[in-house]
């Protein structure tokens, strides 16, 4: 849990050898064929109570879990795909919030759809998706894909976004992930860069970060829609009151979630967070115009890792 003083995150980490564990397991430092392999010995092996089979129970454990979250991420994502294809075969439409499938979060968010700044987000959203004039991204089943893809049980990290890419077949519903296939974003790239130098993490050919959000790190946009190749064009018709509700749910009822806001329009958000009981990480934006004021270097994912740990919680496999 943080810490209640109002320190500044500089001063939480510094000096690091006070405040951080001494070694932290690099997780992507150690290859998924290894990884795989112990796994496997893990299970084949008894367990004699030794600290290398209690840690390697640990990774089965993770595993375990994991799996269980990406079968209900892709059963989520199912039902969605299956609202708007019947609707559009029966000739009617699917309201938006009907889209908002995850269970945990619609118990934390009660009500939230039934606000008169949802009602009229909603009504707005949809006459933009339905009035065919222009393409909305991302897809209709994809809108809510971060709370659909990440359960609010299993939140332990947040990376903040501004609103979806708006190039046709980019935005997925995740805060700067593209699908398999599209060419890897420049922001994504000096994430990447970032990573591997933190972490030692390859540069991975995609820049799909599902992986991420199953393992419990929100990929929040602070809007959800756009038009195509229009930036910024469904800002401000009420987006940003329900993603700044989904943040300050999370303040309010979960402890010790590791916030990352990189860049202005993301730190402004820190305001909604508890910062007694969350940890805040603020650097500069990772788009070229700002990664190399304060980006690059900034090590988030070794810090977010390690804060975890301190915590008890499995850390990050960070590693595509």
């Amino acid at each position: 849990m943080a810490s209640a003083s109002s320190k500044t995150l500089t001063d939480f980490f510094q000096p690091a050898s006070k405040r951080l564990k001494p070694s932290i397991t690099p997780i992507c430092k150690v290859s998924t064929s290894q990884s795989h392999n112990d796994s496997d010995d893990a299970a084949s092996a008894p367990n004699n109570g030794s600290p290398h089979s209690s840690i390697l129970n640990v990774e089965q454990k993770s595993r375990v879990e994991y799996n269980k979250s990406l079968a209900k991420s892709k059963r989520n994502l199912k039902i969605c795909t299956e609202k708007v294809s019947n609707c559009k075969g029966g000739g009617g439409y699917v309201k938006l919030e009907e889209l908002l499938v995850e269970g945990t979060w619609l118990e934390a968010l009660p009500g939230e759809f039934q606000k008169p700044y949802a009602q009229n987000l909603c009504k707005f959203v949809e006459r933009e998706i339905y009035s065919g004039t222009d393409t909305i991204y991302p897809p209709l089943h994809l809108i809510f894909n971060a709370l659909n893809s990440t359960p609010f049980d299993r939140v332990k990290a947040v990376i903040l976004g501004q609103d979806p890419y708006h190039g046709p077949g980019q935005a997925m519903g995740l805060s700067f992930s593209v699908p398999n296939g599209v060419k890897v974003p420049s922001s994504l790239v000096n994430i990447f860069k970032e990573l591997k130098q933190d972490l030692g993490c390859s540069v991975p050919s995609h820049g799909n970060l599902e992986k991420w959000a199953v393992q419990g790190i929100l990929l929040l946009n602070a809007v959800l829609t756009v038009r195509k190749h229009q930036a910024n064009s469904h800002a401000k018709k009420g987006w940003e009151q329900f993603t700044d509700a989904v943040i300050k749910t999370i303040s309010q009822k979960k402890e010790g979630v590791v916030f990352l806001l990189w860049g202005n329009s993301a730190q402004e958000k820190s305001r909604l967070i508890d910062a007694t009981k969350h940890h805040i990480l603020k650097a500069a934006h990772p788009s070229g115009l700002s990664a190399n004021r304060g980006f690059f270097g900034c090590r988030h994912f070794s810090r977010t890792n390690q804060l975890l740990e301190q915590m008890g919680i499995p850390p990050i496999d960070w590693q595509l």
